[in-house]
């Protein structure tokens, strides 16, 4: 019956799209057209990021229906995938949901069985600057992977919550639009979603730019919005990733500009400073690794290896450079959340400029790229006579932490996209936001870290050796606000979707917000307006400011100092 049941909607389906004009029938459509399912909820989240779990939480709390659908098969991005040494800046600013997310992380190392591979005792408790552990306010800044994978999944449990997991968004024809609004979307798999209200919570703003919002990629000039820190900073050196007076050559022979230049090595100038460009600062993965024979993955060749593509780094270490192991930040459970650190580590410089704007297939690409690139540097590392044998030895010890991303090969599910795309929304937050130059309108959250850009490109100076260029690091003075309309797009353009994480944004400015306890405050003030502008029968961008406010205090967010 059911295959009978199957037909006749076929039959209805194809009669209703084609019409009775004899147009040929490939037999694929007939499939899509029976398997075509259509779903409707008040508020339709697209991601499967920390902020887009704590947004429909934040839904669900406020009592209206809600969908995630979710382009990934794990949920959390970079806080369940590698990024356990938080950047918190100023944790008296986080509150709400993103704190609870936190606490809930507490709540897991209270346990004896969590922890398995040390004592809890014997853990460090070394944070950013502060405690990993705060038993004061029950919160833990410092975490495994699978812990915080764990906690997102229980959030989604115990909230109820429809989650469709792996729905690739059709970014070409995918989103309607009827009168500045968007009426549904489809994902590849023919699957329609209906709302009242959407949120983009991807770190790339896919349903933001589906939607034909303006959007920007790149760093603005200075000029643009009056900037001191934006655009191309050539010779300005605020960590300590760049090669500094080590004169490396770039060339493949040292001593002859003919034979070429080493991989990674642009032979584009940097451009002047302050300009724009259209460059986006180095991803990376965050690797998770133990010395812990019993949990320990060797470093594995990748499947695309050429020694050559590290030979700068082997000419860092004949030139005496020796940082190697100083991003190696310990997580509980003697693993680590390694970072960048040097002139030549784990991002991958100037790879992923086409990333934003790319193609799912182009991307899968780049991922790959960045994937082959760096487990071949660790590769590299336990294998080329040219690492110094102590070096070498020590990194020996090493490997990927065997309890961690399990179906992955025990590599990260997500790649950090430290930027992409960043809407041109209603407001645009700069450094004068985060600097404390102007008062911000409309508050709808806090931030307080570094605006902190990675090297954007590699190039050869005037003197003939490489330098990398766009490492930058300011200093907000104390705690700043964010702009609800800084995740609303301009009313001509869309009037009920909510972007927090590829918000409007200068390029520096981005540089702090970007954070990840941020992204999950920002997830829940867009849920929380998402559901005012639906109580109100008002575009996202004219709800009662005070209700929402009212709203956010009352869910625990802070929004003043």
């Amino acid at each position: 019956m059911d295959k009978l049941k199957k037909v006749i909607l076929g039959i209805v389906l194809l009669i209703s799209s084609y019409g009775m004009v004899g147009m040929p029938i490939h037999p694929d459509d007939y499939i899509n057209l029976v398997n075509k399912k259509s779903y409707k909820a008040d508020v339709i989240i697209y991601g499967g990021t920390s902020s887009a779990v704590i947004a429909a939480v934040q839904v669900k709390k406020m009592g209206k229906s809600v969908i995630l659908v979710s382009p990934d098969k794990h949920l959390g991005g970079l806080s369940s995938s590698g990024l356990g040494y938080t950047d918190t800046g100023n944790k008296a600013v986080i509150g709400g949901l993103s704190r609870e997310f936190y606490h809930r992380i507490y709540k897991y190392y209270t346990q004896d069985k969590s922890w398995k591979w040390q004592e809890r005792d014997d853990y460090g408790n070394q944070g950013q600057g502060t405690p990993a552990i705060d038993g004061e306010n029950r919160t833990m800044w410092i975490f495994e992977p699978h812990i915080a994978e764990q906690v997102f999944e229980d959030l989604i449990k115990e909230y109820g919550i429809i989650l469709h997991r792996e729905e690739l968004l059709d970014r070409q024809n995918g989103v309607e639009i009827d009168h500045e609004k968007i009426k549904s979307f489809t994902t590849l798999s023919g699957s329609t979603y209906k709302a009242k209200v959407f949120i983009d919570g991807t770190y790339e703003g896919d349903l933001m730019a589906a939607a034909g919002i303006n959007y920007h990629i790149g760093r603005e000039s200075n000029e643009t919005y009056n900037e001191e820190w934006n655009g191309v900073q050539k010779d300005i050196f605020h960590h300590k990733h760049n090669f500094m007076d080590y004169k490396i050559s770039p060339y493949k022979d040292p001593k002859n500009p003919l034979s070429g230049l080493v991989q990674g090595v642009s032979e584009v100038g940097p451009g002047e400073n302050g300009t724009g460009d259209k460059k986006v600062q180095a991803y990376n993965f965050r690797l998770c690794l133990t010395q812990v024979k019993e949990n320990l993955i060797p470093f594995y060749k990748p499947d695309r290896y050429n020694k050559n593509d590290y030979e700068l780094l082997a000419r860092l270490y004949e030139a005496g450079w020796n940082e190697t192991f100083n991003k190696f930040d310990p997580i509980p459970n003697l693993k680590t959340d390694t970072n960048n650190h040097g002139p030549f580590s784990t991002d991958y410089i100037g790879a992923n400029y086409e990333y934003p704007d790319a193609s799912y297939e182009r991307r899968a690409e780049i991922i790959k790229d960045h994937e082959n690139y760096q487990q071949g540097l660790l590769y590299f590392m336990v294998t080329d006579e040219r690492i110094p044998a102590p070096i070498q030895k020590e990194f020996k010890k090493w490997g990927y932490a065997k309890d961690e991303f399990e179906d992955n090969n025990y590599w990260p599910h997500q790649i950090y996209v430290r930027e992409a795309r960043r809407m041109l929304g209603k407001y645009v937050m700069t450094e004068h936001d985060i600097l404390g130059h102007r008062k911000v309108p409309k508050p709808i959250g806090m931030g307080s870290y570094t605006m902190d850009s990675h090297n954007v490109q590699r190039y050869i100076t005037a003197e003939g050796y490489v330098q990398n260029e766009g490492d930058i690091g300011i200093k907000a003075k104390e705690p700043y606000q964010i702009a609800y309309g800084a995740i609303t797009p301009k009313e001509n353009e869309c009037t009920n979707l909510l972007v927090p994480l590829a918000l409007s944004s200068s390029h520096i400015a981005f540089g702090s917000i970007r954070m990840e306890p941020v992204f999950m405050i920002l997830g829940q003030s867009a849920a929380t307006a998402a559901v005012l502008a639906i109580k109100e029968g008002q575009p996202v961008q004219e709800i009662n400011y005070e209700n929402l406010k009212n709203e956010l205090k009352k869910g625990g967010q802070v929004l003043s100092k």
